[in-house]
This record gives structure tokens, sequence and C-alpha cells, in this order.
């Protein structure tokens, strides 16, 4: 079949090489120039995309990156990936928008659209479906079928991936749910199939709920554990040796990605919208989320004191930069607010992070260093972020004047303290 990816960033990116791999001729169609030139080069931007399995699909013309919207045309299967941010606290749709009006003027009849982008429940069939209608004359369940299937891309997770992490597949209609589980069966391992986009897209807001919820469980944990001198690490390790009724979340600075600092809060507006009711789970796990990174610098304003120093004039080398281990995705990153926090209080910051390649929203003019022994031992404090396997552990440990570990990645000690 002829594919269109409308987006191609860590969802678009796995799921257009998938498909084109497997014998799909695919269109890897954003407007983002930069990343569509690298594309063209063969170079990959997506841990999970290794630049030769990028190359043999651009050499033999069954993946082609564009930013043409008339490379667009002709699809049998259409497949939106866009992101979906927040702005002010309410779910900001402009780029589903656009891309489904793009994919609209190039809608044949018996051509398959599938939503990919995480959003409030009703989206396909509130937002998307009257665009595609109301710009092709064609209408879905009759001449075109729509569904929506949610991502479950975990960037940098070694045994879950594209293929072999199970996808819930929807449709407005049982034979666009029909048409979408066939595409998609030609792509993963395993689909399963719900009654209508909007359990599907409530389905992803639950996952990444639970997530939230637990995560911000553990961090007023560990806030709780320190003011009361407990090992919160061992506790929770304590915990997890029970076989049963227990799930293991660990603290950290905060959340990042596009999941957790944004996807609770869609179902959030979406409940006080429609029902003019309060999440008060995901308003409260949001509250302590959110204000982890605050919670890193004043540890790290503590630790700063007791050693008679001030945080104004103070190197400080930060160890990650991205929201999680061996990726490079930084979107809504922590680190990116303990960056502007530590800047704001007049600290001379230093990142180090071999996988961050792009440009990260909110942190312009980073100064990105090596984390070698010379920049170890010439920072006042080291605060590991993101614990990537590239770090050298014993030279941080050993080179170090100070380390505050919110990872766990060292042992505690006079020099290291871990959140």
């Amino acid at each position: 079949m002829r594919v269109v990816i409308a987006g191609q960033g860590y969802v678009g990116l796995p799921l257009a090489v998938r498909a084109a791999e497997v014998g799909h001729q695919v269109v890897g169609y954003d407007v983002d120039t930069v990343r569509i030139g690298r594309l063209q080069r063969g170079e990959s931007y997506v841990e999970d995309i290794a630049a030769a399995r990028l190359q043999a699909v651009t050499a033999d013309g069954s993946y082609r990156p564009s930013t043409d919207p008339s490379d667009c045309a002709d699809y049998d299967v259409a497949v939106i990936t866009v992101p979906t941010p927040l702005r002010d606290g309410v779910p900001d749709l402009t780029y589903v928008e656009a891309s489904t009006a793009l994919l609209a003027r190039h809608l044949r009849p018996g051509a398959v659209v599938v939503l990919e982008s995480t959003t409030y429940p009703g989206t396909t069939q509130e937002v998307v479906q009257p665009i595609l209608e109301k710009e092709s004359g064609l209408r879905a369940g009759i001449d075109f079928w729509l569904g929506f299937s949610p991502e479950r891309i975990d960037p940098g997770n070694p045994t879950w991936n594209v293929i072999n992490t199970p996808k819930i597949v929807s449709g407005v209609d049982e034979t666009s749910l029909k048409k979408v589980k066939e595409f998609y069966d030609t792509i993963v391992e395993n689909t399963v199939t719900v009654a209508s986009p909007r359990e599907a897209e409530l389905a992803k807001l639950i996952e990444n709920t639970f997530r939230h919820v637990n995560i911000a469980l553990v961090n007023e944990i560990a806030m709780i554990s320190n003011d009361l001198d407990i090992d919160v690490w061992q506790a929770i390790d304590a915990a997890s040796s029970k076989p049963f009724g227990f799930m293991r979340f660990t603290p950290g600075p905060g959340v990042g990605g596009h999941c957790l600092p944004i996807d609770p809060s869609y179902l959030s507006w979406r409940v006080q919208r429609a029902l003019g009711q309060s999440f008060r789970f995901v308003d409260l796990a949001n509250d302590i989320n959110n204000h982890m990174p605050d919670y890193v610098v004043r540890r790290l304003i503590s630790a700063l004191n007791k050693r008679q120093r001030s945080v104004s004039g103070s190197r400080i080398l930060l160890l990650g930069l991205a929201y999680k281990k061996n990726t490079g995705d930084a979107r809504e990153s922590p680190a990116v607010r303990v960056v502007q926090l530590l800047r704001e209080m007049g600290a001379e910051v230093r990142v180090a992070d071999p996988h961050v390649v792009e440009a990260v929203h909110g942190a312009a003019d980073l100064t990105m260093v090596p984390a070698d022994a010379a920049e170890l031992r010439a920072a006042d404090a080291v605060v590991l972020l993101a614990d990537h396997d590239v770090f050298d552990y014993e030279l941080i440990a050993s080179e170090s004047r100070y380390v505050l570990d919110t990872r766990r990645r060292l042992p505690a000690g006079d020099l290291v303290e871990v959140i």
C-alpha cells in the first residue's frame, strides 16, 4: 500500500521505517526542513532507528522523507503522528488539525486515515472526522475509513518496540475497524481491538495517568523520607520484594517526554469541560511532579551552603538533558527547568549529554561539554539528571567535588547525595 506518515518524530519515524521494511511504499511527511534534510541524508535522530535501517529503506525507495505536501497524494493509508502540546493548560490540536486538512485534500474513496497522536477522548470523531468530511466531501464509514490507534513508543527501550508492543486499534464503524486492523497487522505482531476511538483514546490516557500518579507518589515519599532521615531507595527495594500487589516506581527529578507531563492533563481538561468536575488525582500529580525540579535545586542549594558556597557564581555540571536514560528525547525534560532555575540564580551551567543532538526548546545557548575528568573537577557541583549508560560513573565518583544523584546510580557518601 501507499502510506503517508504525517510527522517524523519519535513516533512517526519508527512507524514509517517499519512500514517500509514490510513492503509498503511510505512517504514520511514533516514540516521541519532540518529533520527531513537529515533523513534524506540517511541520518537518524531517533535512537530506536539505526542509521543502517534508515539508509536501507531510503536507498531502495520504499521510504521517502518529504516536506512537499503534494507527495502526500494518492495514499491508501495515512497516519497522523504529530505533537499535541498544551498551551496555557489547554490542549493545542493545531498540528493535528493542519495535518488532517492536508490529508483531506488528498483523500480518496476507500482510503484509511488513522490518528495516533495522544489526545482527549472524542478527538477523532469530533475534530478529525469533520475536517476530513468537509474538505473532501466524502463521508467516514461510507466513502473512507477512519480510526484511532494510540502510539506506545518508549524511546530507548531495548525490549519493547513498534513490532512487539501490542497495538490498540479502533474505528468509527465496523468496516473502519477492520481496515485499520488490517494495516497494523502488517506492522506489529499483535493488535487489540476496542469498540470505538473513544475507548482507544481513553486507554492511552489511562496508561499514562497511571504512571504519572504513581511517580508523583514516590516523588513525594522521597521528599518526606529525606526530611525523616530515611533511605527511600532501600525502602523501595524492600517493598519491591513483594511478588504481588506492588509495582515498582522510583523517584527522580521530575517527569518528561510527551506522555507524562502533558497527556494526563488532556483527560483532566476533558473532564472539566464535559462534566464540570476536577480530576483531583491528575491535578495533585501535576503539582508534585512539576515541582520536582525546584526540589532538586533546593537540595543543591542546601548542599552548596554546607560547603560555604552560594549558587550564584558556582559552576554546575548537569549530567543528562534528556528526560530518560539512553535517549536523546528532551521534550518537556525536567532538566530544562533545572537549567532555567540555576541560570536565574546566577550559576554557570554546563551540560553533558551525548545523546541529545537536536535543539532543545526552552534551553537556548547551552554550553554542552563532555563528562570528562577536567569538567568534573572544574565543577563546584555535579547533578545527575539522566543516568545514561554512556557516563563513566567511577570517574564521576572519583573526580567530582560533590554529586547530587537524582537517579541512584552512585553509592551515597560524603561527596554523593542521592534523592
